[in-house]
């Protein structure tokens, strides 16, 4: 019989995390993205191999999202905007994690925790490629648009979302927001 085990993370539970993140973060400077990418690719598809609590199987599913957003074609991130997701992956790619991946019920939990505050730390990009997401589904629906058309609305849109992206980032440094400074927002991200 299974049972149910909730906890809460207190802010210095958190910033061992937080730490753990930052020290990731330095290793990884010497890598190469491609690295960091494969590594967060192989944490995805090993879980997808293993029956994993439901909190665990959420988190590495959001994983898989900004990995996507990496290789979307026409999302294109790149630049500072791609820099800031790379360095949110690199606790992926350590070779160590915080609790061993070979523990049985627990081993990914660390994994699930660090997905959860790389999405709050680039909650602008994952917003705004969830919206570009959503917007090409609704111009990829409709009848009445050429295929030259929908590409011109999809770049509009594409500029438009990174021009929120800077804002939002702006923002956030003007009212003291810095890396992992936690706020509690749920980022929707589209089912595929």
């Amino acid at each position: 019989m299974p049972i149910k085990i909730a906890f809460e993370l207190s802010d210095a539970d958190l910033e061992h995390f937080r730490e753990a993140m930052r020290e990731a973060q330095e290793r990884a400077r010497g890598r190469d993205e491609k690295t960091i990418v494969e590594a967060a690719r192989r944490l995805v598809a090993e879980t997808a191999k293993r029956v994993l609590a439901e909190f665990v199987r959420e988190r590495i599913g959001k994983l898989e999202f900004m990995l996507g957003m990496l290789d979307d074609p026409e999302w294109r991130i790149e630049g500072g905007h791609r820099v800031r997701v790379i360095d949110a992956l690199a606790y992926f790619a350590e070779p160590a994690d915080l609790i061993p991946d070979q523990l049985p019920g627990v081993g990914f939990l660390d994994d699930a925790i660090m997905v959860e505050l790389v999405m709050q730390e680039i909650a602008p990009e994952l917003e705004a490629y969830a919206d570009f997401c959503r917007y090409r589904e609704e111009q990829r629906s409709r009848d009445d648009l050429d295929p030259e058309a929908q590409r011109k609305r999809l770049e509009a849109r594409r500029r438009a979302m990174f021009d929120r992206i800077d804002r939002r980032r702006e923002r956030r440094a003007r009212h003291g927001g810095s890396l992992f400074g936690m706020t509690d927002r749920t980022i929707r991200i589209p089912r595929r």
